[in-house]
């Protein structure tokens, strides 16, 4: 049971009423996650600004996707796993390469230094070295890549830490949270 309410998109005020209805319309539901949000309008606007302007940046959304996974199993988020786990089959990963992710590993060696370094970022609490983003750069990243990979994480947090924080019940298919590699 969410330890906070979750916003009634049929109830609410009319500026939440409309990002919920945003959010509707691209999920074709209301997530539970966002209706948590909803509590706070400028929270809500932030989420779900970032999730539109991460979705038309130079990253893949399949990238965007395993990243989203690797991070919500580092940090036992149930909800972001399974959510994020679906977004990647739809963005184009299969279920070997979201399963994968979700241990940090990729057979490409340009999503395996991203996945590598998104997670050093989160385990390091943002204190990496030079040669972990020379890393990035030497598996093809511009630096334009590099700082949007770093929206990513941060995004990535704010939304493990709601769902975890807060109780959020998950609504997507559940997916297995696995041991730290």
């Amino acid at each position: 049971m969410s330890r906070i309410p979750l916003v009634d998109p049929a109830t609410t005020t009319p500026d939440r009423q409309a990002l919920l209805a945003e959010i509707h319309a691209a999920f074709g539901a209301t997530p539970n996650m966002f209706r948590a949000v909803a509590n706070s309008p400028a929270a809500l606007r932030s989420m779900w600004g970032a999730f539109g302007a991460l979705g038309g940046g130079a990253l893949p959304a399949r990238l965007g996707e395993q990243v989203a996974v690797a991070i919500a199993n580092r940090n036992a988020c149930e909800y972001c796993l399974a959510a994020h786990t679906v977004l990647g089959r739809k963005a184009g990963a299969s279920a070997e390469e979201m399963s994968e992710a979700q241990d940090g590993r990729s057979a490409d060696p340009k999503t395996a230094a991203a996945l590598r370094f998104a997670l050093a970022v989160v385990e390091q609490r943002g204190q990496v070295d030079a040669a972990e983003v020379q890393a990035l750069r030497a598996a093809g990243f511009d630096d334009g890549e590099v700082v949007e990979l770093l929206a990513h994480v941060a995004l990535n947090l704010f939304t493990n830490y709601v769902n975890v924080a807060l109780a959020v019940p998950v609504d997507f298919p559940a997916v297995r949270l696995r041991a730290a590699a």
